[in-house]
């Protein structure tokens, strides 16, 4: 007796394709699986829009940092110079949710040529990125110099010569061009007058190319062949070119020019400063290095589409609209929220718990949080572990608000009160800032600093009600018996956001026993 062998695999029906599918974006029609008729072109372009959606939401972050270099560049700020706020930024520069409370100070290195030294100030909250809003370091308080003032050696990529062996701190960066932002106080100063902060900066900060073989290098080095002899650098104060009050846009566009700006990033940078995979979303568009975007009219007008709606999906995050992203800081019903601490600065884990046995970290659960990342970037600038830790005394903390106690978004017509407990927990000051929700900036009234705080510069400090607790009102106009300091100015014609910051945050920040009021409607 032999077995009877089967001739035929049953093939179960679940990987099969039926011969017509229909779908949200119409029907498609297969014969026996192979695509026929316009299905095949239905879902070419539907896969370009999705290519096209997924590459603007996740290429804010380099597209922003192109755009603020762009606008530098265009106003006369070359690379290397420092774009210094000597009188703080007010609203007539558009800047992704920047403060009025400190003193800013920009730049961009071009490490394309070589190495470049930065001798940072003391007593400042700086950071490096490279084009891709990705962390290069701290300097300043967070850094390794610890706020004393320090030597950092940055370097790009590609660059394989010789390096100090010490003296310095060295840094490495993915890309050639690296953003640096500095912020410095004014808090401690005789009637919180930038002038001595300003006067510090460009007095201690220095920038310079770096000279192989001088100072970090031993003569020992040189004789064993580790590297040349070479003259100690010249340390070089760089041009400082005013910032306040300039009317500029660094802002990235929202529309079809955001792919344009992302081919000029792409362009401009080494291909190994690519993530592979996100660098995929873009090829399969069109954009890749030393390749031209020409895109054809069918593929633009799918492209200006996705724009459009990438867009709006960035704009629901960066105004902390999605209600299943985990970014609400308070249980219960609060308007204010950080999309920060469910992925932390690299937009990965949360922050890790500052625990008395040490540091606490959680789980990695080997995802990117895409969303927080577009909502971060479309919203502001800069990324930093000093912007997302649970450490008490060092760096800043934020809370966003968009929206008033009954979740209603913020009109520029209406009078709202928000209440701040007493003991605000920030052991160096404390403010309110107000943006525009269309460019994210410092919104435009009449006030040119629209903010309100424990800083009596550039406004008043605001006043304490008796029981210890600031008031502060936000309204077109002022309301009778509130102090100028406990007053924010809106412009009825617009719609706002708040950002509350604590710089030094206290353990109450964290541990959530302070906790901001909601914004209340005044009838």
């Amino acid at each position: 007796m032999h077995a009877t062998v089967a001739t035929e695999t049953p093939v179960p029906a679940e990987i099969t394709t039926p011969s017509k599918v229909e779908a949200g974006i119409g029907t498609l029609e297969f014969t026996d699986g192979y695509p026929k008729g316009e299905t095949a072109a239905t879902l070419r372009d539907h896969l370009d829009y999705l290519h096209g959606v997924e590459t603007f939401m996740n290429t804010i972050q380099g597209v922003s940092v192109y755009a603020i270099r762009q606008a530098m560049l265009e106003a006369g700020i070359q690379d290397g110079d420092v774009w210094i706020f000597s009188e703080l930024m007010d609203s007539r520069t558009l800047a992704l949710t920047a403060n009025a409370d400190t003193v800013y100070f920009w730049s961009v290195l071009d490490l394309s040529k070589g190495p470049v030294v930065l001798e940072a100030p003391s007593d400042t909250l700086g950071l490096l990125n490279d084009m891709w809003f990705r962390w290069v370091s701290d300097f300043g308080l967070p850094g390794a110099d610890r706020g004393q003032g320090g030597t950092y050696l940055v370097v790009g990529p590609g660059y394989d010569g010789p390096l100090p062996e010490g003296g310095c701190y060295i840094r490495h960066s993915r890309t050639s061009h690296v953003l640096l932002v500095g912020r410095a106080f004014i808090n401690e100063n005789p009637g919180m007058d930038p002038a001595p902060t300003v006067d510090r900066i460009k007095e201690q900060l220095k920038i310079y190319p770096y000279v192989p073989g001088g100072i970090g290098s031993s003569i020992g080095a040189y004789l064993t062949g580790k590297g040349p002899l070479g003259q100690a650098a010249t340390p070089k104060s760089p041009r400082f070119v005013e910032g306040t009050g300039m009317a500029i846009n660094t802002i990235s566009p929202n529309d079809f020019g955001h792919y344009e700006m992302l081919d000029a990033l792409v362009q401009s940078e080494p291909a190994e400063a690519l993530d592979t995979e996100l660098a995929g979303q873009f090829a399969a568009i069109g954009i890749v290095k030393d390749e031209k975007f020409a895109p054809d009219a069918r593929l633009r007008k799918i492209l200006e589409e996705a724009a459009a709606v990438g867009n709006a999906a960035s704009r629901m995050h960066g105004m902390g609209a999605s209600p299943t992203e985990g970014f609400r800081y308070y249980d219960g019903d609060s308007a204010w929220w950080n999309m920060l601490f469910v992925g932390g600065f690299e937009f990965t884990n949360p922050p890790p718990e500052i625990t008395p046995e040490g540091i606490k970290p959680y789980p990695n659960k080997g995802a990117r949080r895409l969303h927080s990342r577009t909502s971060m970037f479309y919203t502001a600038t800069c990324i930093t572990p000093a912007m997302c830790m649970r450490l008490t005394g060092v760096g800043s903390q934020y809370l966003v608000a968009n929206v008033d106690e009954n979740g209603v978004p913020f009109d520029g017509a209406e009078t709202y009160r928000v209440t701040l407990p007493k003991d605000i927990p920030a052991a160096r000051f404390w403010s309110l800032n107000l943006y525009d929700n269309q460019t994210r900036s410092l919104l435009q009234t009449e006030q040119l600093y629209p903010r309100a705080g424990s800083q009596e510069y550039p406004s008043p400090a605001a006043e304490a009600e008796a029981d210890g607790s600031t008031v502060i009102y936000c309204s077109p106009t002022q309301p009778d018996d509130v102090a100028p300091g406990n007053w924010i100015q809106t412009d009825p014609e617009k719609g706002w956001f708040v950002i509350l910051r604590c710089y030094s945050p206290l353990q109450p920040f964290f541990d959530k026993t302070w906790r901001p009021g909601e914004f209340e409607l005044v009838s």
